[in-house]
């Protein structure tokens, strides 16, 4: 049989529905043949909408049935959910990655070759900075999850409002190894509070929680990637201290 597909997506001078433009690429690269119905105006969609008894658009039907939308479409085609629904890594595994991979380039950059110490170094403290930068971009929805675990934040909130300054200041000093001992101890003790908090709120006290560490209303589960986060900040301000020493 045939792969027929009519799609009715809303398509105005100034508005592509994001879902119908989805459903129309799933269409064509899984071989349909497509009817591409066009509702010109928000006024004609709203009818279409109404006339037929659907809650959304786009509506798509497959050799004559009605299928239903986007989200059916993927269901239909055996794919998961898009969005993603639910608690995902994915936000804090792509900061590291290219973290990392900055730290690859940067180190050869500087030195022709890679070192491991070199590397690890530039990959802490790229990531603290961008970590910090996510923080940063809304300060207030990073402090209202901030609060929910950090246990300094729960007794004094504007702590939760100076933290991204100092992860993400202490990131782009400890690359150039500017005023260690200051940088340094003021690191590695906010990271020690947020190491204790997400341990007491993770593992002691099993509380189900979102980490605020790549910024507010993230998905990321608080956990082990939390905790990681912290002692790498540990980690990286007891080495930047001995090695000024040595």
């Amino acid at each position: 049989m045939d792969k027929q597909a009519t799609i009715y997506r809303i398509v105005t001078p100034d508005h592509f529905c994001p879902w119908g433009l989805k459903a129309l690429d799933l269409l064509k690269r899984n071989g349909y043949e497509i009817d591409d119905q066009h509702l010109k105006t928000k006024e004609a969609n709203k009818a279409y909408k109404e006339e037929n008894g659907y809650d959304e658009t786009p509506q798509i039907f497959i050799n004559g049935k009605n299928l239903g939308g986007y989200d059916q479409l993927r269901e239909h085609l055996g794919l998961k959910p898009d969005p993603k629904v639910g608690k995902t890594y994915q936000p804090v595994i792509a900061v590291l990655v290219v973290a990392f991979v900055m730290a690859l380039t940067t180190c050869w950059a500087m030195q022709g070759s890679l070192t491991v110490i070199k590397v690890a170094e530039l990959f802490i403290a790229f990531s603290m900075c961008v970590l910090g930068i996510l923080k940063l971009q809304d300060l207030l929805s990073f402090s209202t999850g901030f609060v929910q675990y950090d246990l300094v934040a729960q007794r004094y909130v504007p702590y939760s409002y100076v933290y991204p300054f100092v992860e993400a200041g202490a990131g782009v000093l400890m690359i150039a190894g500017l005023i260690t001992w200051v940088v340094a101890p003021a690191a590695l003790i906010v990271s020690t509070i947020g190491a204790i908090s997400v341990f007491k709120a993770v593992y002691v006290e099993k509380r189900e929680l979102s980490c605020a560490c790549v910024g507010g209303g993230s998905s990321v589960p608080l956990g082990f990637i939390s905790l990681t986060e912290n002692l790498m900040m540990m980690a990286m301000s007891i080495w930047m201290m001995v090695k000024a020493i040595i």
